[in-house]
């Protein structure tokens, strides 16, 4: 468990997929990006989809949902799509909690491996039901009105059925901006990933910490800003707003999280003997 002041952050792996090295690391050379994530014999890495359950008072916050489990063929769960410690659900229940517990699920953007868990199939499969009924669903505005309108570039990742019945039904709620969410918790819109992707900074008792979602992906990309993924929308955004968070990052002394690397998904940043950013990694397990 991470402790920020009253804040408690427990990460949770929805799943390990097998990812092409291009996504992750875009106009990277292999020569550089291989130093950070071997590939395996048919050329892919390893990719983590972390979610994370927050308490903080009343609270039960699961930020992010990951893959959920409507999308999956048994053929990509069995070669692309690996949950050998059972998904987000079952870190849950290892933490004791239940999905009728949690209270606010924020999803920092609709890509569907951050919020394919928000929904699961009815019996039937004629409909989705949310995953967490008791909860409020948040998202930012503009993230919605692009998820509903995608282009040939992002049609692969944005599923309605993900988030449109939780916004039809009043479950989910819309969000304008930069905002409070709990007591120490704020949504900032962090563009470049996309317009409207959002990352979440905790801030209590004077400590400091923030779930960076795609800002950056991986450790390396925070350590290295003009290291991206393929998948940003607006690279150049992207850049200017790691440059903007890790100068604040250095100054808070706060952890930050990465929420597909497998091997450093959090630390703290801080220069080394040549002057050079670095992340000095937390050793802390998932659920």
């Amino acid at each position: 468990m991470i402790q920020i002041g009253d804040i408690q952050i427990h990460l949770i792996n929805d799943c390990e997929s097998l990812v092409d090295p291009g996504g992750m690391f875009g106009l990277v050379p292999r020569v550089l990006w291989s130093r950070y994530s071997t590939p395996n014999e048919d050329q892919l890495i390893t990719s983590a989809a972390t979610c994370l359950f927050v308490q903080v008072g009343d609270q039960k916050i699961v930020i992010d949902t990951g893959y959920g489990t409507k999308i999956a063929s048994d053929d990509m769960q069995k070669t692309h799509l690996y949950r050998p410690n059972g998904g987000l659900i079952e870190g849950l229940a290892r933490l004791g909690v239940l999905p009728d517990d949690i209270t606010l699920v924020i999803d920092t953007h609709l890509h569907s491996d951050h919020a394919g868990g928000n929904t699961k199939w009815n019996d039937d499969k004629s409909g989705v039901l949310p995953v967490f009924p008791n909860a409020e669903y948040v998202v930012q505005q503009r993230e919605y009105e692009d998820a509903m309108r995608p282009n040939e570039r992002t049609r692969a990742t944005y599923y309605p059925f993900n988030y449109e019945p939780l916004v039809k039904s009043g479950q989910m709620r819309l969000l304008n901006g930069d905002v409070d969410l709990a007591s120490g918790v704020r949504g900032i819109i962090t563009r470049g990933h996309t317009p409207a992707h959002m990352s979440i900074r905790f801030e209590s008792n004077g400590e400091h910490g923030a779930f960076l979602c795609d800002m950056a992906s991986r450790a390396v990309h925070f350590e290295r800003i003009a290291w991206m993924t393929a998948y940003d929308v607006e690279p150049l955004y992207t850049l200017e707003t790691k440059r903007e968070w890790q100068r604040w990052a250095l100054e808070t002394n706060a952890i930050v999280i990465f929420p597909h690397d497998p091997d450093r998904p959090l630390g703290r940043l801080t220069q080394n003997e040549r002057g050079h950013i670095v992340l000095d990694p937390i050793d802390e397990p998932y659920v």
